[in-house]
């Protein structure tokens, strides 16, 4: 987290945790998708914060969905459960890693449209709505707030730290990489039916399910785009990168050796 966000963090911390999940979800509209995403040890104790964010949007989603390993059966702080209830739901998986908030959930609901998110963000009032309302318009199209896009030279994938920000469009729109952080959109049937496929995704790219639902768009021929008014970025929660996979696969460039094994294995043929 860069110091400028930490007064902006701490500020939305204590808003957020002042405010009763009742306050939080009273005389709003519903729309028709599920929020998931899912969360790991070292972050139980700042989830809610995620949690109550998505609580607190200008509309509502039918259901939240926060995927945690079946261990933690029996650890679940009381400010997460105390947030149970119609909307929002905690369910346990037998899967260690994070594609799980997206997999776990099409198991459930394949018929629904899915926003994927991240345990470590307090996300902006109206991310929600304006993520769905570009949906409307492009409702078959896989949705990113955020995106980079998949870089090649002369048929050579470059380092991540090279695949350039989606502030402009892609110059070939099959390269457009959703980032998880800002919240992914993913219509009903827009992947390929191995996105179930778990010991081939653990063997691709175990770290990276990003890359694994980008593959699984390609497959299906589904575009990905990034959403047009994506508002502000969501405000990180301080204390919560102590565990990243994002550092670990930027700096020691994992993204770009899952990507790698993905375009291998798929033939991809992107330039």
């Amino acid at each position: 987290m860069k110091v400028k966000e930490i007064p902006v963090s701490l500020f939305h911390h204590i808003k957020l945790s002042n405010r009763s999940k009742e306050k939080l979800i009273e005389g709003k509209n519903q729309i028709p998708v599920i929020v998931s995403l899912a969360s790991i040890p070292s972050r139980l104790h700042i989830v809610d914060l995620t949690i109550k964010s998505i609580l607190n949007q200008d509309v509502l989603p039918k259901q939240i969905i926060l995927w945690l390993h079946e261990d933690l059966k029996n650890n679940i702080p009381k400010k997460l459960l105390n947030l149970t209830g119609s909307i929002f739901s905690i369910k346990f998986s037998s899967y260690t890693s994070s594609h799980r908030k997206l997999v776990e959930t099409l198991n459930i609901f394949p018929n629904m449209v899915i926003v994927t998110c991240d345990d470590d963000m307090m996300y902006r009032k109206n991310w929600l709505s304006k993520l769905y309302q570009f949906h409307q318009k492009n409702p078959t199209e896989i949705i990113g707030n955020q995106t980079r896009c998949i870089t090649y030279n002369n048929g050579e994938l470059l380092s991540y730290k090279e695949w350039r920000s989606g502030s402009k469009p892609c110059p070939n729109q099959d390269n457009t990489l959703p980032i998880g952080a800002g919240g992914t959109l993913y219509p009903i049937h827009c992947l390929d039916n191995q996105v179930y496929d778990q010991k081939l995704f653990m063997k691709l790219a175990p770290k990276a399910d990003d890359l694994w639902f980008k593959a699984m768009g390609l497959l299906k021929g589904t575009k990905s785009i990034k959403a047009e008014d994506s508002g502000k970025e969501p405000i990180p929660i301080w204390g919560s990168q102590k565990v990243s996979l994002k550092k670990t696969n930027i700096t020691e460039d994992k993204n770009r050796i899952q990507w790698q094994a993905l375009d291998d294995h798929f033939n991809f043929k992107l330039k």
